[in-house]
């Protein structure tokens, strides 16, 4: 990637440089995890060049690798290796994108932008905090946001046009040779089709549950020197109300620990249950904060 002119220069002390991570095999393998992503359209053959923005400088990147679905692998023009999040990344690709950032650069200073406009938010230690909340059994703040940056390619709805104000405007409109008592009607609002799903609907507040331990497993956690420990329930159920779940993880935190658990004890509890799906795993649903536990 050669350096173009009207980049600015940076200071790379920023990098997280990453550990074991996976390598793209071929281009397929990019467009098809970046399709993932949405960094680019479903309808791309072929990859395009990525900027990385941080303090007012823009500079070349290129996608090379994943940690996992939260977390991508970019290299700059010096080889360098960062880790970022892909919704951030994707954010950096539209030209508005830190202009703030621009208008608080220290013009004394020879063009390099203060210590203080250096305001850009990093996703990676963001998501650390994650799997250290994840390690003590407590619901990380930012699964919410991080589920929902998740599904980045799905189109925006500001840039598609409104087609029911659309039509509902031209036809309130009255004929331009026609008097205003015989303008023509309102076109009718087709009634919104709603989407069904599939998902179950999960309470927000905690709830009573029983479920089977499946298996005791690792997760790696890159941001740590150790692998975050888990536990794998089957026939996960809600008691009231009734609601079957399958499979469902946890953290095996030092509450769980204390009951000695073993593969296909039974227990109750009380807890949160949340849309989050276990790294490498097919298990769908996480269990947090659990509490009043007992074995059946």
């Amino acid at each position: 990637m050669a350096f173009r002119k009207g980049w600015v220069r940076m200071d790379y002390k920023f990098t997280i440089e990453p550990g074991a991570f996976s390598a793209f095999a071929d281009e397929e393998a990019l467009i098809a995890q970046c399709k993932t992503w949405g960094l680019l359209s479903d309808k791309a053959v072929k990859s395009k060049p990525f900027v990385y923005k941080r303090g007012g400088a823009s500079v070349p990147c290129a996608i090379v690798g994943v940690v996992d679905f939260m977390t991508a692998v970019i290299e700059f023009e010096n080889k360098r290796q960062h880790l970022i999040h892909p919704s951030l990344l994707k954010e950096m690709q539209a030209a508005s994108y830190g202009q703030r950032t621009v208008a608080a650069v220290d013009p004394s200073v020879d063009g390099e932008p203060a210590e203080a406009a250096q305001a850009e938010t990093e996703t990676v230690p963001a998501a650390a905090e994650r799997d250290a909340a994840a390690s003590d059994g407590a619901e990380a703040p930012g699964d919410a946001a991080a589920s929902a940056a998740v599904t980045g390619s799905e189109t925006n709805a500001e840039d598609v046009p409104d087609a029911t104000n659309t039509a509902a405007s031209a036809a309130a409109a009255p004929a331009a040779d026609k008097p205003a008592a015989s303008a023509p009607e309102p076109a009718k609002e087709k009634p919104v089709k709603k989407r069904t799903s599939s998902k179950p609907q999960l309470p927000e507040e905690k709830v009573k549950m029983t479920a089977v331990v499946k298996e005791f497993t690792t997760v790696p956690n890159h941001f740590a020197e150790e692998d975050d420990e888990v536990i794998v329930y089957e026939q996960v159920s809600i008691v009231e109300p009734e609601l079957e779940l399958g499979d469902a993880w946890s953290s095996h935190s030092n509450t769980l620990k204390k009951l000695a658990l073993e593969v296909g004890d039974t227990i109750t509890f009380e807890a949160k249950v949340v849309a989050k799906k276990l790294t490498k795993h097919p298990v769908p649903y996480k269990i947090n904060n659990p509490s009043k536990l007992a074995k059946a």
